[in-house]
């Protein structure tokens, strides 16, 4: 750059020399001034082009349109493909839904139930968990609870329990304490964070669940306040499980450890999740399994919902069962 202004500066010096030799007429010396300007525009250009290549720089216009589609892409919805998946159901009122998110795709069986939100049951306790651990509230190899000797219908939460038996026997009295200890204002915080549902935990006593009044047994998650829908119980298991989960691999590590399921006859397919079941008037309303499967293609969600039907055999074991023989044929 300096080797050239001092070339520029050269022939300006010529210049000037050569009219005051040659005795220039004023018409010659308003063309030549011209001429100079015209020099000193083409030096600007050059440099500018200079500076352009080397930095890289490139124009405003060019960066927006380049903004503009890698936002589209990011934008692009999911895509959905229905599937008719009624046999395995074999009857019964529900809906499945898979979400493969490294193909940002959902296969879904009945969309409309698919997006119906209801109480999330004992799936819940995915969620309490995945706080509790998360925070410190609960230790894994410290976690063992006091049974308080009153007698509940099922045996399994008759006596001290710990973290992982009661997340296995769904122990309905031991997640309630570890709710009231997470709190209010933090459980509210962490539902909000992850978007479950409708993030609805007003009904923090379980007041509204008429098939229970027994404060040890109920809940706002219990067929209550708190709803979420079968798609997005997928899309929580993924901002958990997922690429970009937010929480530790400690916190996840221990959540797998208790939801991983034994009854399953693959050993390429790894299933983890937790099933839920509520009631209305001595019926069965809502039977859940969500969580998801670990594959040598990567990680499928999943979310099974029946829902009540004249058939006696709607139950969280029966949509259990579903989503395991579901996604075993998916992936053979």
């Amino acid at each position: 750059m300096k080797n050239r202004n001092i070339s520029f500066q050269a022939e300006c010096w010529i210049f000037v020399c050569a009219l005051l030799f040659t005795g220039c007429s004023k018409e010659h010396s308003t063309e030549e001034k011209r001429i100079v300007e015209d020099v000193k525009e083409e030096r600007k250009d050059e440099t500018k082009e200079r500076q352009e290549m080397e930095t890289g720089d490139v124009s405003a216009e060019e960066n927006t349109k380049d903004l503009e589609g890698d936002t589209k892409d990011m934008a692009a919805e999911p895509e959905i493909v229905q599937k008719d998946w009624s046999e395995y159901l074999n009857g019964r009122n529900g809906t499945v839904v898979i979400y493969d998110a490294s193909d940002r795709r959902y296969t879904i069986y009945n969309d409309e139930l698919a997006a119906t939100r209801r109480s999330p049951c004992s799936t819940f306790k995915i969620i309490s968990s995945l706080i509790a651990l998360e925070h410190g509230i609960l230790k894994p190899r410290d976690s063992v609870r006091t049974w308080s000797g009153e007698i509940f219908w099922n045996e399994d939460w008759n006596k001290d329990i710990d973290f992982g038996e009661a997340f296995r026997t769904s122990c309905v009295w031991y997640f309630r304490q570890l709710a009231d200890d997470i709190g209010k204002d933090r459980m509210q915080k962490e539902l909000k964070k992850i978007s479950y549902g409708n993030c609805d935990i007003s009904d923090w006593e379980g007041r509204l669940n008429t098939n229970n009044n027994n404060r040890s047994l109920t809940g706002f998650w219990l067929e209550s306040s708190l709803l979420i829908s079968p798609k997005e119980q997928t899309e929580v298991m993924e901002r958990i499980f997922g690429e970009n989960s937010e929480y530790s691999i400690e916190t996840q590590k221990e959540l797998k450890q208790v939801m991983l399921v034994k009854e399953q006859e693959r050993t390429d397919v790894s299933v983890y999740g937790k099933t839920g079941m509520g009631m209305a008037d001595g019926i069965v309303v809502d039977a859940w399994f969500t969580g998801f499967a670990e594959t040598a293609e990567g990680k499928l969600y999943v979310c099974v919902r029946l829902g009540s039907t004249d058939r006696g055999d709607v139950s969280s074991s029966a949509a259990k069962e579903i989503a395991i023989q579901i996604v075993s044929d998916m992936v053979s």
